[in-house]
């Protein structure tokens, strides 16, 4: 059967509030696109990590209904 790659790249963009990831993932010639947006609760602490992860999440979650949809055809 062969070995295929697929390669994921992940960037974040951010403000006081919001914390956007977008995810690229590449499969050959093709190119699927996530988004996943986190929003900080101004109440409380600044912690830019936990943003990353949660938007990084939710842009993957993104990609993963994205390529489900692609594989059913829709």
């Amino acid at each position: 059967m062969g070995e295929h790659l697929w390669t994921l790249e992940m960037s974040f963009s951010e403000d006081e509030v919001h914390t956007q990831a977008d995810a690229w993932l590449r499969i050959g010639d093709r190119e699927v696109h996530g988004v996943g947006i986190a929003r900080r609760n101004p109440a409380d602490p600044q912690m830019p990590a936990i943003g990353e992860e949660l938007a990084a999440a939710r842009a993957m979650s993104d990609l993963s209904h994205t390529l489900v949809l692609e594989a059913a055809g829709t």
